[in-house]
């Protein structure tokens, strides 16, 4: 599908109408999204077809002081995920060191139970009986 022959046009006076605060198809925003609502054309024909006055468009702005959209909740979104990967790495140190208390905590108490077995197999009167071993593999004649 070939694109309309005014569509350059309609694209350059949305471009105008936005910049100019006085959208007429769309919010207004400072977006290729809202630069097509506003010219009536795909979004992709701003990305691929005319991608010369998309950043034309993005260059107004900038040269305005003012910052897109996109980039203004990309910068939110960034910032967001900086604090989560704080987050996430205090609470995975935590976890290691979780981790590190659990395994003392359990090798002692098994240490502790093995201790008492042991004691209760050496009297003669225990209910404790030693289980045969397995032989191992390598010493299978």
């Amino acid at each position: 599908m070939s694109p309309a022959p005014d569509e350059r046009d309609r694209i350059r006076a949305a471009m105008d109408r936005i910049l100019q605060g006085t959208p007429q198809h769309s919010s207004g925003a400072l977006t290729v999204v809202a630069l097509a609502e506003e010219a009536g054309v795909p979004r992709n024909a701003l990305n691929q077809r005319h991608p010369d006055l998309k950043n034309d468009f993005y260059a107004q702005v900038r040269a305005r002081g003012q910052i897109p959209d996109s980039e203004i909740r990309l910068r939110r979104q960034i910032v967001k995920l900086k604090e989560l990967r704080v987050n996430d790495a205090t609470e995975m140190a935590q976890l290691r060191t979780d981790v590190n208390h659990l395994v003392r905590v359990a090798v002692n108490q098994l240490t502790a139970e093995n201790r008492q077995l042991c004691g209760a197999l050496a009297q003669p009167s225990s209910p404790v009986r030693a289980l045969p071993t397995q032989p191992q593999p390598h010493q299978i004649s």
